[in-house]
């Protein structure tokens, strides 16, 4: 009969009466050995002396181990990183605005595709007004870019980036 080895971590919840357990907060767990293979049951300090008491315990069940430990909340997902397909997306649909007042969104988001391997800078053109044009290809499909560089100081870049971000997720 094969037994399942691989035993789940600590929940995050008492066996017993449901509670949530907080970070940090000490606790008792036990390994079971059952017919389908080890069980690990985890209970706060109130529950513990009532697991006997546990109306789904069977009682083929063997307690083979019991200890205490403190539990360790799970720490916050990160945010998923940001997609090429929408940034690359979000350029395109910027472009087709064709609105000045996007133009430093517009730069960022260029220089975060180049920074992915997606976009490479071909040449920096000087206009007579003396603003910078930054000619950008496309590495897989060979597309060109024209993006103008609004000469962005560092700081006017943290603005800048709050504002891409915003645009990515979808917010004004």
């Amino acid at each position: 009969m094969p037994f399942n080895w691989s035993l789940r971590p600590c929940a995050a919840a008492c066996h017993l009466c449901g509670t949530a357990f907080a970070d940090r907060q000490t606790l008792h767990s036990r390994l079971l050995f059952t017919r389908e293979g080890y069980d690990r049951q985890d209970y706060c300090l109130d529950c513990w002396p009532r697991r006997a008491a546990d109306p789904d315990a069977s009682p083929a069940a063997t307690e083979v181990s019991d200890w205490t430990h403190d539990f360790h909340a799970p720490p916050p997902k990160a945010a998923p990183p940001v997609q090429r397909e929408s940034a690359e997306a979000l350029l395109r649909q910027l472009i087709e605005t064709d609105d000045p007042a996007q133009a430093a969104p517009l730069f960022v988001l260029a220089v975060m595709l180049e920074r992915r391997r997606i976009f490479v800078e071909r040449q920096v053109a000087l206009q007579p007004d003396g603003r910078r044009l930054r000619l950008y290809e496309h590495r897989k499909t060979g597309e060109t870019f024209l993006i103008p560089d609004p000469n962005l100081r560092l700081a006017d870049l943290e603005p800048v980036q709050l504002q891409v971000l915003s645009l990515l997720q979808g917010t004004p």
